[in-house]
């Protein structure tokens, strides 16, 4: 997935997590409040599907992911579950599509090495794919949710 390799992965780690917040922020400015689903749009892009996992007064787990039509099928990746820190503001890949949740992989906590790689892959990927999906200039809006805020 990633070539790059810091030497300080923990230290980075937490430098992209907080990054990853305020991006997912910048691409979903009423994240904070959204209660079920939200779409967000672009110019000649698939849609990108929001759907609130679970909230908790100092936590919220969202899924996030293209939607993609193929043969009247549709089918949504990367499918990435994401966990928000709200009183950190650090935003966390639990799992995606194509990987299980860290818990699941690695049920030793020894190995700590091979979690921290793990989660490093993980969160190297969704800044990735924020700063794409920011660059193509995807709006959210309370308007597109499926679900209405309420106050």
């Amino acid at each position: 997935m990633s070539q790059l390799n810091p030497v300080n992965k923990s230290f980075c780690l937490e430098q992209i997590c907080a990054a990853n917040y305020r991006k997912l922020l910048r691409l979903i400015p009423h994240l904070l409040d959204c209660r079920d689903t939200a779409i967000g749009v672009a110019d000649n892009s698939s849609a990108l599907h929001l759907e609130v996992l679970e909230r908790s007064p100092y936590t919220l787990t969202i899924l996030l992911s293209h939607s993609f039509k193929r043969n009247l099928e549709e089918f949504l990746e990367p499918a990435v579950t994401i966990r928000l820190y709200l009183d950190l503001q650090l935003a966390e890949v639990i799992n995606d599509h194509a990987r299980a949740a860290v818990a699941k992989v690695y049920r030793n906590p020894g190995l700590s090495l091979e979690i921290m790689n793990y989660k490093w892959r993980l969160n190297y990927f969704l800044q990735k794919w924020l700063e794409h999906c920011l660059n193509k200039n995807y709006r959210f809006s309370p308007e597109n949710s499926k679900t209405p805020v309420i106050a």
